[in-house]
């Protein structure tokens, strides 16, 4: 689609800049240079006319395609919601009728599962509405919002110990973008640890600290670790695209992003919030 939209504006550009060419040499044969500001006048309005109609050409496939896949997006969300509550309803009746602990375990997990499609659920709601830019920013507890993640990541890893310092810290965010960029940055910390499976999380003074003891990264790593796709450890899983939407995050919702890092010892992000 996009190739042959390339072609039919290239081969249009072309035969617009010939025509305005032969319209410059008719009319310089025809009124020579003495009425060059009418020339100019008319070449220009040509110009704009002929602008108008390549935007409109360039653009509109465009809309119609980010409108589709709009559409689309929104039918499988509200298609993906029923599934979801069946399962959750149904898992919490079996609960109560089990009495055996392996079964238990079992629903448990299959609990677990059902918990992470309701975070991406809630990731493509969020994504819907932050191209309709009806995203809203309200209060948050930003402490109770922090030990909310932890304990959904505790059910994917099981053995990382997470160690928490929270005071009271009431902010004004956008709660699921933030709680994507705080599950994103644990992650990592989970993800690039060595031996020890622990995680610190500190929050004091409208400060975030998080804190790993894994592989951690020179002062090159540092400079490239915002870049899309860029991972610095490439056995990792994952597309190395985390980190650089923690930074469109953070930028756009003015927090003061930094890493501190030293190569075998572990890793600090360091996420500042404004006081309300």
């Amino acid at each position: 689609m996009f190739r042959n939209l390339r072609i039919t504006i290239f081969i249009y550009y072309i035969l617009t800049a010939l025509s305005l060419m032969g319209i410059l040499y008719y009319f310089i044969s025809i009124i020579g240079t003495q009425n060059i500001y009418l020339l100019f006048s008319i070449l220009f309005l040509l110009t704009v006319f002929t602008a108008i109609i390549i935007s409109k050409l360039s653009i509109d496939p465009l809309l119609e395609h980010v409108k589709n896949l709009q559409n689309l997006s929104t039918e499988t969300l509200h298609e993906l919601n029923l599934p979801i509550s069946t399962i959750k309803t149904n898992i919490s009746m079996l609960k109560k009728a089990l009495l055996s602990e392996k079964d238990l375990k079992r629903v448990s997990r299959i609990e677990s599962a059902c918990d992470m499609l309701q975070e991406r659920y809630n990731e493509l709601d969020y994504m819907i509405k932050l191209q309709s830019s009806n995203i809203k920013h309200e209060a948050i507890l930003l402490d109770e919002l922090l030990q909310k993640r932890v304990d959904f990541l505790k059910h994917i890893y099981p053995d990382t110990k997470f160690t928490l310092s929270l005071e009271p810290t009431p902010i004004t965010n956008d709660t699921i973008g933030l709680s994507k960029v705080i599950d994103n940055l644990l992650d990592n910390a989970v993800k690039y640890s060595l031996n020890i499976h622990k995680v610190d999380i500190r929050l004091q003074e409208q400060t975030l600290y998080i804190k790993d003891y894994g592989r951690g990264m020179d002062e090159v790593e540092l400079l490239k670790i915002f870049d899309r796709y860029y991972q610095s450890n490439e056995n990792m899983r994952g597309f190395g695209i985390g980190l650089s939407m923690v930074k469109r995050f953070c930028d756009a919702n003015n927090i003061a992003l930094n890493f501190k890092s030293t190569p075998n010892i572990g890793t600090t992000v360091i996420l500042k919030f404004k006081e309300n």
